[in-house]
């Protein structure tokens, strides 16, 4: 099987890289997505409205793109792996500091802080496996590292259906500090990206800024592309659990089983499709996966029983995440060499930036139409996934591109 023989093609040292980076994305994304399941019970303690609480996600991934930026600079100058450790263990530090929160606004303070850090592990963990992969693993490699993000979700549901209604939201907030214990596989197991360390002479003298400016036409392209995959996946999932919980009054248990169904269709989705665009191109994938939620979006969001909640969701997220599949190793190969470790985690965080008042909008909707929550995510991912197609029908890629050619351009 292709699938296997892409794997079967890293050597040690390059398994180490991706087990690490996929094990980031995965503890990043385990680390946000507990906060979806307990907007209900903190606006109960802090005695607010829920969509008071669901502010706390857009900080998160309004913040984002500073810790992008700030972080994708320090692995451009400094190399990707040091860069990693910090972050993870500043996200898993803030995740465990909002266990403490006395108050709604402590809370968004830290999940704002939270952001920042978490939106710089995406961009340095995919730009270090990118560069240190053969070509023809790429779009395997790819599918299964953003599959990190479903997959911390799939480890969220299953907590909060296990803990939950044990530990409440502050316990389940200190069980996130454990992304920490990561630290010490990156210090011992893997080694700095070969492409960074081909350029390390000339990365003291890079001006990051003025690189992004001379290259703002794709720039500008990849924001527009990552603001709708955003609103794509964001729209399907944030408020999903409130979905469940508020509309259709499902209890913990049910809910956990929904969401853990929801991901495998997600892991399955992603899987698929960034393997297939190594044969297809990435561009077509993006367009096929995305327009195969149309159909799915009436029984994922109208649907009256568990059981066809649970087909809808995931059969939705084997569209979402396949889209999804796709986009690191499609960022990687769109981006300026000399930028790497910047440019697809900046582009994809401003993207969030864009998308993060997704949440806020939703919860609006169904607050206007008397808590009718189906209406609020399937009319913003029913526009959504339309314009993801168009963007990538117009847009560009690369597969062809090789990792590390000699540049001496530092503007």
């Amino acid at each position: 099987m292709k699938f296997i023989d892409d794997l079967k093609a890293l050597n040690r040292d390059q398994r180490a890289t991706f087990i690490a980076s996929v094990l980031g994305w995965t503890l990043d994304a385990f680390d946000f997505f507990l906060m979806v399941f307990m907007l209900k019970s903190i606006a109960g303690d802090f005695h607010v409205e829920k969509e008071a609480v669901s502010y706390a996600i857009f900080l998160t991934l309004a913040f984002r793109p500073v810790g992008a930026f700030v972080f994708g600079w320090l692995a451009d100058h400094f190399g990707r792996r040091p860069i990693l450790v910090i972050v993870v263990l500043l996200f898993s530090f803030f995740e465990l500091a909002s266990a403490f929160a006395t108050s709604l606004t402590a809370l968004l303070i830290l999940r704002a802080l939270f952001g920042i850090a978490m939106g710089g592990e995406w961009g340095i963990g995919a730009s270090l496996v990118m560069e240190s992969i053969p070509e023809r693993s790429r779009g395997t490699v790819s599918g299964i590292l953003q599959q990190g993000y479903p997959l911390g979700y799939l480890l969220a549901s299953v907590v909060y259906g296990l803990l939950f209604d044990t530990i409440g939201w502050r316990g389940m907030f200190m069980v996130g500090v454990l992304p920490a214990l990561l630290v010490f596989y990156i210090r011992l197991g893997v080694k700095e990206s070969p492409v960074w360390e081909q350029h390390r002479e000339y990365a003291h003298y890079l001006d990051v800024p003025r690189a992004l400016v001379r290259h703002w036409r794709i720039f500008l392209y990849v924001v527009l592309l990552m603001t709708a995959f955003n609103l794509f996946s964001h729209g399907t999932q944030d408020l999903y659990p409130t979905f469940l919980q508020s509309q259709h009054n499902l209890p913990t248990h049910t809910v956990s089983a929904i969401l853990i169904i929801m991901n495998i269709g997600a892991i399955i989705g992603g899987l698929t499709f960034g393997a297939w665009s190594q044969r297809i191109g990435r561009r077509k994938a993006i367009i096929i996966s995305s327009l195969l939620a149309l159909p799915i979006l009436p029984l994922w969001a109208f649907s009256t029983t568990p059981f066809f909640l649970g087909v809808g969701a995931f059969m939705m997220q084997i569209a979402v995440q396949g889209a999804w599949g796709v986009v690191p190793v499609h960022l990687n190969e769109l981006s300026p060499p000399e930028v790497r470790g910047t440019f697809p985690g900046f582009a994809y965080q401003l993207g969030n930036l864009f998308a993060s008042y997704n949440i806020v909008l939703q919860s609006k909707i169904a607050h206007a139409h008397d808590g009718n929550y189906a209406l609020a995510l399937s009319s913003v991912v029913g526009v959504t996934l339309f314009a993801l197609a168009g963007l990538a029908f117009i847009g560009r890629e690369d597969r062809t591109v090789v990792f590390g050619q000699k540049t001496t351009d530092t503007t």
